[in-house]
């Protein structure tokens, strides 16, 4: 992490260059004030440390099209969305072609052009990380039409069902050719004027950006002010600021408490906390859901340590758990759990309880599996005794000489060992004895093929953690489960099926997935494939998450996005 540090360092040079250009003086009514208590150090999405860094660019860039809250796409510097229907999306799926609205100026005054889009792919697939994004529109394959300056055609290597995701969405704005033409490849990350600073075509432009840096924390304060050349100007804030560090608690009393702020972003509170601020009365709690869900992994292989280098190894089907692989045991440890339980007291407004892997968007969600949401201790306990897991002296069921006994483990995060607590009990109640270990979540979510205690080692019988979709089509989070994907020394223990479940009609399934275009058909296989996980046990989904944020009683227009960037319409915020 050599380059953020240094970064960090320009970053604070280059702000006081910027300090004179920003008074303090604005009327407080005409001043958005945010909150967010992961501090900005960056404004190009490109080369973001995290969500935070995203959203402070979001103010100034703008993509081609963005996700609304409910996942659907929006139109942004494009006049439509492209379809098959509409001519924009070949009917082989090999191209999709977008139209720019006419008269869009980035806020130096000069025109948006196709070419300004046709660089921001070379400039992304000059950075490192992107190869996947770049092998299947590789660079030349983004072109202006012919006789059509406005319009920009991508041509994929392969049929690609769902084509929006380059250039979509806060993640992936266009960048201005004229400005960072001289920071391609290497150089991208010495260039920081232009990541603090970007020309863009959004709402606002940055005056100021601030940084500052202890041994313990990062803060830092961005300030906005309108871009004349922007759309629709007449209902823009004057000046915005962004207050980036402290802590969510802080940042919701601000808002919450003593109205000195009009937004906070990420709420990571005890819902106890969040419940009595917002009683106060001073404004307004909103929870974004999209598609993160805290769940179960259940390991089908064994994770014996007398197995030496063939712990947890798949071993083709060769080496199985010693219980788990009992469709009874998974089943009965589904039942044991309330998940309704487990949202309220832990999660509060930052969670809702869920049977699916795949809760949304709503066209992609099951309602197959809803008696899940129901708590069944009894059903559990005759599941089990009818399977042939017999109580010992103890009370733990035991079969053939082996004892239901749990090695459950996760990442260190107060709510995640309050849910292992309550899970633990629930378990001892059916029989199971289980052991609870929590590791440093830079441990347990690091990559390191040597490293034996992250996910993908899964050196225990149950984990837990949290995933999503990572765009609103769940094809390639639905992947995460083939066989091909099962980690072991082959791909360094990086394969994303950390169940190490195998079976042949999901594979085959996700074939056709691939090949089925947007539509019923494509929501059914999906509604299909979750129902086999779900209903297998391979994983036992607990919590459908959301990012909360709060914002004042008269900040109107906000429309919180578990899709897309949080400040994603900040150009339809208005004070009431």
């Amino acid at each position: 992490m050599k380059y953020k540090k240094t970064f960090l360092v320009l970053a604070m040079i280059v702000a006081g260059l910027f300090i004179a250009s920003c008074g303090d003086d604005d009327d407080d009514d005409e001043t958005l004030t945010i909150l967010y208590w992961q501090a900005p150090t960056i404004a190009n999405p490109y080369l973001a440390g995290g969500t935070k860094d995203v959203d402070a660019s979001a103010l100034i860039l703008e993509p081609l099209a963005n996700y609304d809250e409910e996942g659907r796409l929006v139109p942004r510097l494009a006049g439509e969305i492209p379809t098959v229907d509409n001519g924009g999306v070949s009917e082989d799926t090999t191209t999709i072609t977008w139209k720019l609205k006419e008269g869009i100026l980035w806020s130096d005054g000069t025109p948006l052009t196709v070419e300004d889009i046709i660089f921001t792919h070379r400039y992304l697939c000059s950075l490192p990380g992107t190869e996947d994004v770049c092998e299947l529109v590789p660079i030349g394959n983004v072109d202006p039409v012919e006789d059509s300056p406005l319009s920009i055609k991508i041509t994929f290597t392969a049929p690609v069902i769902y084509p929006y995701t380059l250039f979509v969405g806060a993640s992936s704005p266009i960048l201005q050719k004229a400005q960072f033409a001289n920071c391609v490849g290497e150089a991208a990350q010495e260039c920081v004027t232009e990541n603090l600073y970007p020309v863009g075509t959004g709402a606002y432009k940055i005056t100021d950006f601030s940084v500052s840096e202890s041994d313990t924390e990062t803060n830092s304060t961005l300030t906005y002010e309108i871009n004349e050349h922007f759309r629709a100007t007449d209902r823009l804030f004057p000046k915005v600021v962004i207050k980036g560090g402290g802590d969510a608690v802080t940042a919701a009393r601000a808002v919450l408490e003593r109205g000195e702020a009009d937004y906070a972003w990420n709420l990571q509170i005890d819902p106890q906390t969040l419940e009595f601020l917002k009683e106060i009365g001073e404004g307004t709690v909103r929870p974004a859901f999209a598609s993160t869900v805290e769940h179960l992994v259940i390991n089908f292989s064994n994770p014996d340590p007398d197995l030496g280098d063939r712990r947890s190894e798949w071993s083709n089907g060769n080496n199985p758990h010693p219980f788990l692989t009992d469709p009874a045991v998974r089943r009965a440890l589904s039942l044991a759990i309330d998940r309704g339980h487990i949202a309220e007291q832990l999660y509060g407004a930052a969670g809702r309880a869920t049977c699916n892997i795949i809760p949304a968007p709503l066209q992609y969600a099951s309602t197959n599996n809803d008696d899940c949401l129901t708590q069944n201790i009894e059903q559990a306990r005759t599941l089990l005794a009818q399977a042939g897991w017999i109580p010992g002296a103890d009370g733990i069921r035991e079969k053939d000489g082996v004892r239901l006994e749990i090695l459950y483990q996760t990442s260190t995060n107060l709510v995640r060992q309050e849910t292992q607590e309550l899970i633990k009990q629930w378990w001892r109640g059916i029989g199971a004895e289980t052991e609870l270990k929590n590791i440093n979540a830079g441990v347990y979510f690091d990559s390191n093929p040597e490293n034996p205690d992250n996910i993908w080692r899964f050196y225990a019988d149950v984990e837990m953690y949290a995933n999503g979709t990572s765009s609103i089509d769940p094809q390639d989070h639905l992947a995460s489960w083939l066989t091909t994907e099962i980690p072991g020394p082959e791909n360094d223990w990086l394969g994303s099926n950390v169940s190490r479940w195998s079976n042949q009609e999901y594979d085959d399934l996700h074939e056709e997935l691939k090949r089925t275009p947007i539509g019923p058909d494509r929501e059914n296989l999906v509604i299909r494939m979750n129902d086999m996980l779900v209903q297998s046990h391979v994983v036992i989904p607990l919590v459908d998450r959301a990012s909360v944020s709060a914002f004042g009683n008269s900040l109107k227009g906000v429309r919180v996005n578990g899709w897309d960037s949080d400040l994603w319409n900040i150009h339809e915020w208005y004070r009431e």
